[in-house]
């Protein structure tokens, strides 16, 4: 049965986790704040799930902790960084930044981000900026990792190869987060471990059958691209645009043949107030959330949601209840508490 956690209290502890494992205070702040916020959107597969793997990725050396990333190139609107493997969250979150402010001066700032660590939760990165009144948008691709099939193909070529985008709205931005492929890799593992099988055959073999058997992947199976079997041409065509972007303009990838977890990362940021105006563009979104929200919904039970909404209902909720923990993530930060002598907080009362 999951327990629940006050939020402040898992990032202090998460950040105190990090640090005692050798990561400066910035980074670790930044890196525990995108974790529990993983969580608390409902993103349990990126969330406090992953410190356990940071943790020994940092104590193997794979994980670097010192420094700052490296300009590649600058053009004004656009730069590129070599992360030199330091944390994904953090390079991640310091390129949103560095995106806006770039925005902020012309219209449009791009931050192509090479050898990356992983970078967790991306809808993590979006709403802060967002309700700020910035469009961020964020690609991701791992060109170390191969789990999704090219539509028509059977070996695994590339990896979910997310993109997420914060848009700003009233009441709530609109925060989309969705990967390339049918489910994700972390998904995957996570049902392998809890011995189940996904509901529908988002799988193939590596005979090529679709199944909804996780294990496949362990021998040569795949992950089926956005849009299945009949539509994965479409999933296809926009992980080729992730990996392009991310790959292609950081200089960095699948062609040098790298082994260890991480990730190349574009960040994209608009600033509504340097187009039509800051408020025409609120105006735009605003109105079309509000239409979406009013549609008729085909199950009275179930009304249309915006992307997002659930998330932010979630993070809500979990401000006055506490973050729920699957048993297997409680067990891992106890490990860890133990291991560090940091405590690990006290369940919440419900």
């Amino acid at each position: 049965m999951d327990q629940r956690f006050d939020p402040d209290a898992l990032r202090t502890f998460a950040e105190e986790i990090l640090t005692r494992a050798g990561v400066p205070a910035e980074p670790a702040h930044a890196v525990a704040t995108g974790l529990v916020e993983g969580d608390v959107y409902g993103h349990v597969t990126h969330g406090l799930a992953l410190l356990g793997g940071y943790v020994e990725e940092i104590e193997n050396g794979t994980m670097a902790t010192d420094g700052r990333p490296d300009v590649v190139a600058d053009a004004g609107a656009a730069v590129t960084w070599d992360a030199r493997r330091l944390p994904g969250v953090w390079t991640t979150m310091l390129a949103v930044d560095e995106a806006v402010a770039r925005a902020g001066r012309h219209g449009v700032g791009a931050v192509a981000i090479r050898r990356s660590h992983h970078i967790a939760c991306l809808a993590a990165f979006l709403e802060a900026p967002a309700r700020a009144g910035n469009v961020v948008l964020i690609f991701s691709s791992d060109p170390s990792g191969a789990h999704v099939a090219p539509f028509g193909g059977t070996t695994p070529l590339y990896t979910p190869d997310p993109i997420a985008a914060g848009i700003p709205a009233d009441p709530d931005p609109i925060l989309i987060d969705v990967s390339m492929s049918i489910t994700t890799a972390g998904m995957v593992g996570k049902l392998k471990a809890a011995g189940e099988r996904f509901p529908h055959k988002w799988l193939l073999g590596p005979d090529g059958e679709p199944t909804d058997d996780p294990n496949v992947l362990d021998g040569g199976g795949s992950i089926l691209p956005l849009g299945g079997l009949e539509y994965g041409h479409k999933g296809f065509g926009l992980g080729l645009l992730v990996e392009a972007l991310t790959q292609g303009l950081a200089g960095y990838g699948r062609a040098e043949g790298p082994s260890e977890w991480g990730a190349g990362v574009l960040v994209l940021a608009f600033a509504p107030a340097r187009f039509a105006g800051a408020e025409a563009f609120r105006r735009q979104t605003t109105w079309l959330a509000k239409a979406a929200r009013a549609a008729p919904p085909r199950d009275p039970a179930k009304p249309v949601r915006l992307p997002g909404q659930l998330a932010l209902a979630r993070k809500r909720a979990a401000a006055v209840d506490g973050v729920p923990l699957s048993p297997a993530i409680v067990a891992t930060l106890a490990g860890l508490a133990a291991k560090y002598g940091a405590p690990l907080p006290e369940a919440k009362e419900l």
